[in-house]
């Protein structure tokens, strides 16, 4: 019998070293602070840490050192592991950023020649899981090689909609494309598969051609997903169904690095859709949730919970 599972989650990962010096550059950094990484894993880490029940993630690391670190840092989050794969001659992807307050934080990749996550197979995939599982989240990195893009694909394609709630994050990263001109064609053969989309406006306009937000979400339904989300940075988030429209006010914090922003709203979105609460209450917790983590300076590690949430939902309606 297959095991149900409340959110699984598929793509990238990597080892983040973040400066502990902000405001220079990576020549001048002295030291660094190791952290968990790659959105599809942040976002694993941030809905248990929500408590959203049994989470787990589907990726790929190197046979390095850093590959046992991934997993253990997943495993103390409360992300099961079993679908972590290892790699045998690709080296564990690390990613260093620059901090430049309050929304410069230049990142530098090093998933050269290739990443062990873009190297998840089809074949590989326990479809059963992903069929049964309640929550299931696609991201738009998973599709700028193969063979992640087969799977990713044929994953959201063997689910379908019927099964449950299953997002497509899409989270567009311009240098992991070799053909930049497919992203769009990809994005929207995901979102064929989709009930939630979710992304800032410039990645909402590689996928359907504009960054204005009621244009962008309404050709978002068109495609026919249920709920499209655009997050709008200084100007908040509007979520839209085919009969609501909610649109939700920044919280203003002070911004120590923007990186763990979107994946923290992310596991949050993906905790309050699994909970069944009203649309405006999960939008105003992801949007919070994504404030904590501006705030401060890990991803994963840094991760809010539920009660710091409803703390600052609470705060902000007062």
């Amino acid at each position: 019998m297959t095991e149900v599972f409340d959110v699984i989650t598929i793509g990238r990962v990597g080892v983040d070293l973040y400066p502990e010096q902000s405001g220079v550059s990576l020549a001048e950094v002295e030291s660094f602070r190791k952290s968990l990484g790659g959105s599809p894993v942040n976002v694993a880490v941030a809905a248990a840490r929500l408590g959203s029940g049994r989470v787990a993630a589907i990726t790929k690391v190197g046979d390095d050192g850093f590959g046992p670190y991934v997993r253990a840092a997943m495993e103390r989050f409360g992300v099961d592991t079993r679908w972590v794969g290892t790699d045998p001659d690709l080296r564990t992807p690390v990613v260093f950023c620059e901090i430049h307050p309050p929304d410069s934080f230049p990142l530098l990749f090093y998933r050269e020649p290739k990443a062990p996550d873009m190297n998840i197979e089809l074949e590989e995939l326990d479809l059963d899981a992903i069929r049964a599982a309640r929550l299931f989240w696609t991201t738009g990195t998973g599709l700028s090689d193969e063979p992640s893009r087969s799977a990713t694909l044929g994953a959201l394609e063997a689910r379908g909609r019927a099964a449950g709630i299953t997002v497509h994050d899409l989270d567009h990263r311009p240098m992991f494309w070799r053909y930049e001109s497919e992203a769009g064609r990809m994005a929207r053969a995901a979102l064929a598969h989709a009930t939630v989309a979710v992304g800032n406006q410039d990645e909402v306009a590689v996928a359907v051609g504009t960054r204005v937000p009621f244009e962008a979400s309404e050709a978002l339904l068109e495609l026919g997903v249920e709920l499209a989300i655009v997050k709008r940075g200084p100007d908040g988030v509007l979520a839209r169904t085919r009969d609501e429209t909610i649109e939700v006010d920044p919280i203003r914090l002070e911004v120590v690095n923007g990186l763990g922003a979107g994946d923290a709203f992310g596991g949050a979105l993906a905790h309050g859709l699994l909970a069944g609460d009203e649309l405006e209450l999960v939008i105003r917790r992801a949007n919070a949730a994504g404030a904590l983590v501006a705030s401060r300076l890990a991803c994963a590690d840094d991760m809010p919970f539920l009660p710091e949430l409803e703390e600052m939902v609470e705060g902000a309606a007062r």
